[in-house]
């Protein structure tokens, strides 16, 4: 690679940035060159807009202290300095719409972690071991928007990463109902202990709007383009309970599963080991080498021993057994910062950088 895609990060301060800018040290295809954030920020280099506000367990990296914060409002003037952006700005829903538009048509990609746009037709939204495919609707987007190169691309929920792939590998035999309870990390809320101390010793069986989201989103992966746009699957129904837990990082779900065609548990064990996607098969370099594990003991998997599996980017799964109401049971568990959150954008930036689709200005 000649050189370098030149990076920015929007909303480079809160704790998705901040995971944005601690996956892309040393990466071998990017640097981040601009951090962007609200106008408070702006001006501030990133160490003294971020203060004692850094989530990370690992350093800030020294190559992003002493950039100067942009203002993400002024659009022109920091997409004038890169090749393309990640998105993970705090607005309100409409405000992220039109923001992340407004950088696309600079002729500055969008990869964006929030879920503003997941429900654009035309826009997608992409596990890229599950449905790469998706991204063909950027160039009826791009003809939408009056772009040559512009776009914007989204990852899905985090809650969704620890069974939608599961479900995925499973395909074959036809899943038509699931049951979903999901145990989120409070970093999925953008805090720690130390932000939120009621959360100690405590769960809330209320997280807005990510029931909604975990029963329908996977539906939208599983979907097929048809004119131009996105139209999501009908099956497998899902009924989602999301509950929030005292963990720092890691979503776990409990899932039930009936499906049409009865599999063995060692043939199913097979499909999870076996899956795999466009990212392995690239040797992309945030792609997990193993995507799905499964482990055989029967108190995992446990957030302390394998959230971290894959560098945070695969996907454990135990516990399956039959069940006497569904036909099948599991847990799963991933990590909902990195697979489920910038790790998972990362992932998309590279697969669409490999296609062509991200392109030096």
């Amino acid at each position: 690679m000649e050189r370098k895609f030149k990076v920015g990060v929007l909303g480079a301060t809160g704790m998705v940035g901040q995971r944005f800018i601690s996956l892309l040290e040393n990466h071998p295809w990017y640097e981040v060159v601009t951090v962007a954030a609200s106008p408070r920020s702006a001006g501030k280099t990133y160490e003294e807009a971020v203060g004692g506000r850094w989530k990370m367990t690992t350093p800030m990296p020294e190559a992003v202290k002493k950039l100067v914060v942009m203002n993400v409002n002024e659009v022109e003037k920091v997409a004038a300095g890169v090749d393309f952006v990640f998105s993970a700005v705090d607005m309100s829903k409409e405000e992220i719409k039109a923001i992340e538009e407004a950088y696309a048509k600079t002729e500055t990609p969008v990869v964006s972690n929030n879920s503003a746009h997941r429900w654009t037709p035309d826009v997608p939204m992409v596990v890229p071991e599950i449905n790469p495919e998706h991204f063909k609707v950027i160039e009826f987007q791009k003809k939408r928007l009056g772009t040559k190169k512009g776009f914007v691309a989204v990852k899905p929920n985090c809650s969704i990463q620890s069974y939608a792939p599961v479900l995925t590998a499973w395909k074959e035999f036809e899943p038509y109902e699931v049951v979903a309870t999901t145990y989120q990390a409070i970093s999925g809320a953008g805090k720690t202990f130390q932000d939120w101390p009621e959360m100690e010793g405590n769960i809330i069986p209320f997280i807005g709007g990510e029931e909604e989201k975990s029963e329908q989103e996977p539906l939208r992966i599983w979907g097929a383009i048809q004119d131009g746009v996105i139209v999501k699957a009908q099956e497998p129904k899902i009924t989602c309970q999301c509950v929030r837990v005292p963990v720092l990082n890691g979503h776990t779900a409990a899932v039930f599963v009936k499906f049409r065609k009865q599999p063995t548990k060692e043939q199913l064990i097979e499909k999870l080991v076996n899956f795999s996607g466009l990212p392995q098969e690239l040797k992309l370099p945030s792609a997990p080498e193993q995507f799905i594990q499964y482990i055989e003991e029967e108190n995992r998997p446990q957030v302390a021993l394998d959230v971290d599996f894959e560098r945070g980017m695969g996907v454990s799964v135990g516990r399956l057994r039959k069940d006497s109401v569904y036909d099948w049971k599991f847990i799963g568990l991933s990590h909902n910062t990195v697979r489920g959150a910038a790790g998972g954008a990362v992932l998309c930036a590279e697969l669409l950088t490999a296609q062509g689709y991200i392109e030096r200005k």
